[in-house]
């Protein structure tokens, strides 16, 4: 057997297990809404906003990159199993280790809601047992009337496996590089 299939269905494993599993916080949704679980019960928060463009088009291309999982690809990770985010759909972000062909760490995630108006577009996805953090975490491009365009990443966790509390500041730390990098992604997507 080659590695690419038992890579696949290690997935397809770890899939099935995130399918039959549901979120592990009682604040499911949250993140549609405009003030966050935070540190009194637990969590820590952020948002943080860039304006990617202006105009219809800037928006079009920015909501669809972020509707078809462009933030996490552009950011460096994989999805599996890939399919275009949907409400209630499970979806596995993978990180893998440069030069490797087996996944470094699976992080199991449920979409929890979507967005889709003439203002806002985007998603926000739960993590689900096997995740290193618990809570949510949403991307939003919207609209202003002015016309200019912005992407939001906004979420409540905290740490859940043994590593992640372990990491405490470089767990941090790592949520902040990816947060840097799911807005860069949305920019460039939005200027290529």
């Amino acid at each position: 057997m080659g590695v690419e299939w038992r890579r696949r269905a290690g997935l397809r494993g770890a899939y099935e297990r995130a399918c039959a599993a549901g979120p592990g916080y009682g604040e499911v949704g949250a993140t549609a809404g405009p003030v966050l679980p935070g540190p009194e019960a637990g969590y820590r928060v952020f948002r943080r906003r860039i304006t990617v463009g202006h105009g219809p088009e800037a928006f079009e291309r920015a909501g669809g990159y972020v509707l078809d999982w462009g933030t996490q690809r552009g950011a460096g990770f994989g999805v599996y199993p890939g399919a275009p985010v949907t409400s209630g759909a499970t979806t596995l972000v993978v990180l893998r280790l440069p030069g490797t062909a087996f996944p470094r760490l699976v992080i199991p995630c449920r979409v929890i809601w979507t967005v889709n108006t003439a203002e806002r577009v985007g998603f926000a996805y739960g993590t689900l047992p096997g995740h290193p953090e618990r809570g949510e975490e949403a991307f939003v491009v919207g609209r202003d009337p002015d016309g200019r365009v912005w992407f939001e990443v906004a979420a409540f966790s905290r740490p859940e496996l043994w590593y992640a509390r372990l990491g405490g500041p470089l767990t941090r730390l790592l949520q902040d590089l990816a947060t840097r990098r799911y807005l860069r992604a949305v920019a460039a997507a939005v200027r290529r």
